[in-house]
Order: C-alpha cells, then structure tokens, then sequence
C-alpha cells in the first residue's frame, strides 16, 4: 500500500478547492449530484473522520479491518455508485460556496490535529471496520480522489 503523508492530503484539497468555482456544474449522465455535492461531501467525510477519532478511545480499537477494505486501499480506488453515504454525512439540498469554504479551512485543521493523535485513534467505517492513524490519510486520499474523479468526470461533459 502507498504510503500517504499529509501534503498529498492538502494537495487533494487544493485541487478540491480549485473546483469551487464549478460547483453548481451537472452532468447528469456521470452522476445525479453536481460538483458542490461531490466538494461537500469529501469535506464532510473528512471533518467527520478527523472528529470520530478525536473522540475515540484507542484502547477500543480492533484491528478488524476488512478484506475489501485492505483491496480498496492497497489499489486506492473505490468503485462508482457502489456505496451509500449514511444520513448523516449527506449534503444538503442547497450547497453554497461559503459553506464549501469553511469546510474547507476545517478539513485543513483536521489534518493537522489528526497527526498528532494516538496510533490507535480510529473511526468505524461501515464496510471496512476500524481505520485507526495508520490507515486514514489513505483511507481519505482514496475517497477524496474518488470524488475527484468524478468531478472531473462532470466537468469534461
């Protein structure tokens, strides 16, 4: 697996950034939701799992991450319209660019704290199971690059 630091991170989130400007493109033929719901999504997984293993207690952590995980990782690619957000990191139906923006500060932020967090902090993924410190700077390249992809996917429409 591809050892992911956290400039490779910030420069996914440069680039997330950079799309900003487009958010309200569709391209309905590659995917429902417009570029804002893409941004906006990556930013709140990334906040979310920042602050889920802020609050985690490390001796809770169990190495059971999951086979599928392991593949999705060691490749870094996630499959498209395979997964379901859950409810709670689902964007609003109205996305505006401030939003995008202060999100964005806070994912930066989130980086930074996350760095400094016990090896064992972690968070529960739905599919693949605990991912503690080792595993979540990959773990959000992937997604944030999945959602990149399709960004640029809807762009080139």
């Amino acid at each position: 697996m591809k050892t992911v630091n956290t400039s490779t991170l910030e420069n996914r989130l440069n680039l997330l950034e950079s799309y900003i400007p487009h958010s309200k493109s569709v391209a309905v033929n590659v995917s429902k939701a417009a570029v804002a719901w893409h941004l906006d999504h990556s930013l709140r997984v990334l906040n979310a799992v920042a602050e889920s293993m802020s609050k985690s207690d490390p001796t809770l952590f169990r190495n059971n991450f999951t086979f599928i995980g392991k593949i999705c990782l060691k490749i870094g690619f996630f499959p498209r319209g395979k997964a379901k957000a859950p409810k709670y990191l689902k964007s609003p139906e109205v996305i505006l660019e401030a939003a995008l923006v202060s999100q964005l500060a806070a994912a930066r932020a989130h980086i930074k704290v996350i760095k400094n967090l016990e090896e064992n902090a972690y968070f529960r993924h739905p599919l693949f199971g605990h991912i503690n410190k080792k595993r979540v700077f990959r773990f959000m390249d992937t997604h944030t690059n999945h959602h990149l992809k399709i960004v640029k996917s809807i762009l080139k429409k």
